[in-house]
């Protein structure tokens, strides 16, 4: 939007399980972060996107944005789509250094909590967590030890934005925790 793209819509795909590409823990509620930005969201599975986006190309849309920083799979996948389709694929985060694009996120007042953990160092305790500046610094010694990936981009996390300025916070409702003994997730309860 800063960059002065017309967002026509943001596209959620909801995967059966965890997935190397797409979120997982939540998906159902991508419409509240949405909602901050005053966007609509669109859900498919997995095995619709193509044909969705095919539809989109079909009607005027130029161009699919991706927040891929450091994944090649998930970049790559993206693009082959896009080419095949005509449309360009636009990736602001892309190779960016990953503390930067965390602490932009802070600087920005951009509030995003971890909803789900699968990489050594990271626990149950972290669940719910906020990523503001002293949790970057905790992130930053976790990968020292065990070569996380401190964005989260290898699926070491997965994050949930709750609040921007501006706007009135999410009220996340009710919270419940599912650990599954080396990884978990939150899960956010009825949201009003």
């Amino acid at each position: 939007m800063e960059s002065g793209y017309e967002i026509e819509c943001a596209l959620t795909v909801k995967p059966e399980e965890f997935s190397p590409m797409y979120h997982y823990p939540n998906v159902e509620k991508s419409p509240l972060p949405a909602s901050l930005l005053g966007l609509e969201v669109k859900f498919c599975g997995e095995d619709e996107l193509e044909s969705i986006v095919q539809v989109y190309a079909a009607n005027g849309v130029k161009a699919m944005i991706s927040g891929a920083i450091a994944s090649d799979y998930q970049k790559t996948m993206i693009e082959k789509m896009c080419t095949e389709l005509g449309l360009i694929s636009v990736t602001p985060l892309w190779r960016k250094d990953q503390e930067l694009v965390l602490n932009e996120l802070t600087r920005r007042g951009i509030r995003a909590m971890l909803v789900s953990v699968s990489a050594e160092g990271l626990d149950e305790r972290d669940l719910g967590r906020t990523i503001d500046e002293e949790y970057i610094l905790h992130l930053k010694q976790i990968s020292r030890k065990r070569r996380i990936n401190i964005a989260g981009e290898g699926g070491e996390y997965e994050t949930f934005v709750y609040a921007i300025p501006g706007k009135q916070a999410i009220d996340l409702g009710r919270t419940r925790i599912i650990w599954e003994g080396s990884h978990g997730y939150l899960i956010i309860g009825a949201v009003e």
